[in-house]
């Protein structure tokens, strides 16, 4: 069930308002039974997987609560790690581990291969195995106390508009949330459903239809070169943000009508200064797991220099490997890991050269150079994750640039745009779209653009709510709703 489809309209108005209807102490049997409906809708016999990871964690962390000394718990957490972690192998690795080993045999002309599994990969389960596992680490690290009432800890674990793509909630800021009556509030409704227009105008607008032009191209790489390969990788930029941040949205949304905060997930990353600062604005919530559960246990900012480094890259190389069993994702973790080196290791010699050729003096001058070279930085590190094969980042690499005189006369451009196969007017409308997203974005920097439209008038509130609900009937991409990107990690 998607969140741009008829289908999840239907359903979600029928449960919000079940749900408000229902006394609060059975509510949490509405929200379990209409997220596992939900995440069923896809295969329900993944379902088990998720009953089981809730099953085990719930006796880990109850086991765990008896345990004064932490030594003890030790080993309740070792099985929390090994049940959920282990499942996550099987399912989402196993066959790249297995490649892997016999592409080692055919390197020493080995005659032996090692057989893989027929698996599908189960929507989320990168999402919902971290989220449960935040649960285990807080318990065992004393910062929350063992949840007692399985209802509530197994809808904390499977909540439908986080569940398949989070954001990756903590268990100190969602679960007590279950336990709180949630009366129906209109200005709260309200709130929740402009997040979620402003998502599915991301989705299905921005992301959607920049993906008909990237797909394209980025699908049959070898027949494109130069200013198509280049303006198909800038485009994807949008076209990931658009549509992860579009479901972010759209979760945050749906939950807010319901009654609960989830944590901000993206706070405009592309205005970045740095890469630092890019990953304190993408994926939050993912940036949060990985700070908390493992860059702190491998000893954070308090140990050595060399040795902070050598954490940030541990810390991105395993993100990347938690986005994809594939050698793209690892080396896209890597790249971002070796990006945060160079950022904090030249820090200071880079504020010495500003000062030197006198650049301190233009701020201004110096956010967009800094904004410019994130971007193409992270842009650059985008077709590693885009690209299907590591053979064709090869191409494109070295391609992208290729032909750049053809690109000096109004024709050479018009025949290189032309080759993205989107159509003057679908081009066109979606740099538009591209554009509105930029002026929302430009004018919610220092406030956030919800709480700027409270302070104007009526006609101009409704006005901007209107003119982006017939935007979005209008040149919105509906036939065939496309998935999430991030559903399928």
């Amino acid at each position: 069930m998607l969140f741009n489809s008829l289908e999840f309209i239907i359903f979600f108005i029928s449960v919000t308002t079940v749900y408000f209807l229902l006394p609060h102490r059975f509510r949490w049997i509405l929200l379990l039974g209409s997220s596992y409906y939900f995440y069923g809708s896809w295969n329900s016999k993944y379902l088990i997987l998720i009953i089981i990871s809730t099953l085990i964690d719930y006796f880990a962390g109850i086991m765990m609560g008896e345990e004064e000394e932490k030594e003890k718990r030790r080993k309740y957490l070792f099985l929390s790690l090994i049940s959920n972690l282990g499942m996550l192998f099987v399912f989402k690795y196993f066959n790249f581990f297995i490649g892997n080993i016999n592409g080692v045999f055919k390197i020493f002309s080995l005659d032996f291969r090692a057989p893989g599994l027929r698996l599908l990969l189960p929507v989320g389960i990168s999402f919902y195995t971290f989220q449960t596992l935040s649960y285990t680490f807080d318990v065992y690290r004393g910062t929350r106390k063992a949840e007692r009432h399985l209802g509530l800890f197994a809808t904390y674990v499977a909540f439908f508009p986080q569940l398949v793509a989070g954001p990756i909630e903590s268990s100190t800021n969602l679960l007590p949330q279950f336990k709180k009556k949630m009366d129906f509030d209109y200005i709260r409704m309200t709130e929740g459903l402009k997040f979620m227009l402003w998502g599915l105008f991301k989705k299905v607008v921005v992301a959607d239809r920049t993906a008909l032009i990237v797909n394209n191209i980025y699908n049959d790489v070898n027949s494109h070169s130069g200013l198509t390969l280049l303006v198909a990788s800038v485009l994807f930029g949008f076209q990931i943000y658009c549509d992860f941040s579009g479901y972010s949205d759209i979760a945050i949304g749906s939950a807010k009508v319901l009654g609960f905060d989830l944590i901000e997930n993206f706070k405009i990353p592309y205005y970045s200064k740095s890469i630092s600062e890019f990953w304190r604005r993408w994926h939050i919530s993912l940036g949060k797991w990985f700070k908390d559960y493992l860059y702190i246990s491998l000893g954070g900012n308090k140990v050595s220099k060399y040795k902070v480094y050598k954490n940030l890259m541990i810390v991105f190389l395993v993100s990347g490997l938690w986005h994809g069993a594939s050698w793209n994702f690892i080396i896209w973790g890597a790249l971002h890991g070796f990006y945060i080196v160079i950022d904090i290791s030249t820090r200071n010699q880079r504020q010495e050269f500003y000062e030197k050729i006198g650049l301190t003096k233009y701020p201004i001058l110096k956010n967009f150079i800094h904004v410019g070279c994130t971007f193409s930085l992270v842009t650059f590190s985008w077709i590693f994750f885009r690209a299907n094969t590591l053979q064709d980042v090869l191409y494109i690499i070295t391609h992208m640039f290729s032909n750049i005189e053809s690109y000096t006369t109004f024709d050479g451009i018009y025949r290189a745009l032309d080759a993205l196969n989107a159509g003057k007017v679908g081009f066109v409308v979606t740099l538009l779209s591209i554009g509105i997203m930029e002026i929302f974005h430009l004018k919610s920097r220092s406030k956030k653009i919800y709480d700027l439209l409270k302070t104007k008038p009526t006609y101009l509130r409704w006005g901007v709510y209107y003119s982006l609900m017939l935007w979005m009937i209008m040149f919105g991409v509906f036939e065939g709703a496309s998935e999430f990107i991030y559903f399928h990690f």
